[in-house]
């Protein structure tokens, strides 16, 4: 086995994991807390959304070490690769960096950064209804392109180990 194919082999399983953590909260938590009243949504949210931002270090192994291992696995697959596996490897990072990565810096993490910055127990309810109108169909919308852009990833990676 080569190095490409270990460094691939640990991409596919990072991502992959990444990939079951964004389906997870679009169709467990996000389904389950929305059936709570407004300011019981962005409590429950934010408690979990802290655990992360608490930066818990499984989580924190699984999520930065995608990145790595996909930016290791482009280096080393430019190089070694050619044809439909190179376009594969390509796309794949581009997928997860662009559809994946870039939304949730741009879009989810400072919807959940505005939400922490939230003294809930000092809403009152109209602007808990308000605080959850700014930030729940925005995030889900974006947690659902995320989920299926990271199982697309997660698919070419698979396919490209099944070509080597």
């Amino acid at each position: 086995m080569s190095f490409l194919q270990i460094v691939l082999i640990l991409s596919t399983f990072l991502c992959s994991l990444a990939a079951g953590f964004l389906f997870a909260f679009a169709i467990v938590i996000m389904p389950g807390i929305k059936l709570l009243n407004d300011g019981e949504f962005l409590r429950s949210f934010k408690v979990i959304d802290g655990v992360i931002q608490n930066n818990q270090p499984l989580f924190m192994l699984v999520w930065i070490g995608a990145v790595l291992a996909l930016a290791a696995s482009i280096i080393l697959g430019i190089s070694e690769l050619q044809g439909i596996n190179r376009m594969l490897i390509v796309t794949a990072t581009l997928v997860y960096f662009l559809g994946v990565q870039l939304p949730t810096f741009a879009i989810n993490v400072p919807l959940n950064n505005r939400l922490q910055q939230h003294d809930l127990n000092s809403l009152s309810e109209a602007a808990l209804t308000e605080a959850r109108q700014q930030f729940e169909h925005r995030w889900v919308k974006w947690n659902a392109i995320r989920t299926f852009l990271a199982i697309l990833t997660s698919a070419l990676l698979i396919l490209l180990l099944f070509r080597l």
